[in-house]
């Protein structure tokens, strides 16, 4: 890998004693995107500062654009943009002094810094609101300032933890547009995110991280694979109807998942459906609406995880025993 990618290997962080980050290992090949998908405390954001140089990590090692994060952290600093979960921008401030201000503060000079605003400006779809006070922004807004605040200055390589985070649609879909042309432009890119369609919709390759492990790394179409290239997902609405389909295509198919009403059934085809329509009649269940499909990545996340803790669960039983 030359010098714009992202190695980390065997990487280790815990607090008081509690592994957050644990033996995770990945890589982010130059120029490409990578999704590090999970939940709320599965660890993405640790991983992120410890890549940063925010945190020490325990063990492992990381190299950031050719820089070893711990032998080299002003290297890594030089290299990187981050933007965080929250905006880190000034409120009172216009949306223009707020990238002349990071401007200057990474010394550029107040020419420089000026012609830099302007062009992020225009580039993020911000230079009608240029001069206005950034606390009359809506959020979306303020995300895309945030994140041109981030890129004042050039870097080969960006980590954007959870950066939709309390967008609306519209938002978020603004958001996305402008992530696609940071990937279109040739950086590379870590994007910490808990929404599986944005990690479907941008990442070249995803890492899903589950209690600080990762649990499953690929292409959004070979993750979708390890969970069945076509999946029958049947709707029911009665949650009483549901609960006996859950049990019987359970006794039918082995794993199934159900999620906002909708039962799925893994590894299907079109002779699943004469099957599933036997087993759902045979339980008194009438379902509103039998399809097959591609997954999407929520059900390969939710098939994961729970694989993963099915797995733990009987480790822990056999140690026990």
């Amino acid at each position: 890998m030359n010098g714009g990618g992202i190695e980390v290997e065997h990487l280790r962080k815990s607090f008081a004693g509690k592994a957050a980050v644990d033996d995770v290992s990945f890589a982010v090949e130059p120029g490409t995107m990578v999704g590090l998908l999970g939940r709320n405390g599965a660890g993405k954001t640790t991983v992120i500062n410890c890549l940063s140089t925010l945190l020490p990590a325990d063990g492992g090692r990381a190299v950031v654009a050719g820089h070893d994060v711990a032998e080299d952290p002003s290297g890594v600093r030089a290299s990187i943009a981050l933007t965080g979960q929250f905006a880190a921008v000034d409120d009172v401030l216009t949306g223009r002094q707020n990238l002349v201000l990071f401007g200057r503060l990474l010394k550029l000079d107040r020419k420089a810094a000026r012609e830099r605003a302007q062009e992020l400006l225009t580039g993020f779809g911000l230079a009608d609101a240029a001069d206005e006070p950034v606390k009359g922004y809506s959020g979306g807004m303020r995300r895309r300032l945030d994140l041109a605040a981030s890129l004042v200055v050039r870097r080969p390589v960006v980590f954007l933890d959870e950066p939709t985070t309390g967008l609306d649609p519209s938002g978020r879909h603004e958001m996305w547009d402008v992530v696609a042309g940071l990937r279109r432009d040739g950086a590379t890119i870590l994007l910490t995110t808990q929404y599986l369609e944005e990690a479907d919709r941008l990442a070249d390759r995803v890492v899903v991280i589950d209690e600080g492990t990762v649990i499953a790394q690929g292409t959004p179409r070979e993750l979708k694979d390890q969970v069945g290239g076509t999946v029958c997902a049947v709707r029911v609405e009665s949650a009483q109807e549901r609960g006996r389909a859950v049990e019987a295509l359970g006794r039918r198919f082995g794993d199934v998942t159900e999620k906002d009403g909708v039962v799925t059934v893994p590894g299907a085809t079109v002779g699943t459906l004469a099957a599933v329509a036997e087993a759902l009649q045979a339980a008194g269940v009438e379902p509103d609406d039998v399809a097959l499909r591609r997954p999407t990545l929520d059900e390969v996340f939710f098939a994961l995880t729970d694989r993963t803790a099915r797995t733990d669960a009987r480790e822990r039983a056999e140690t026990r025993s």
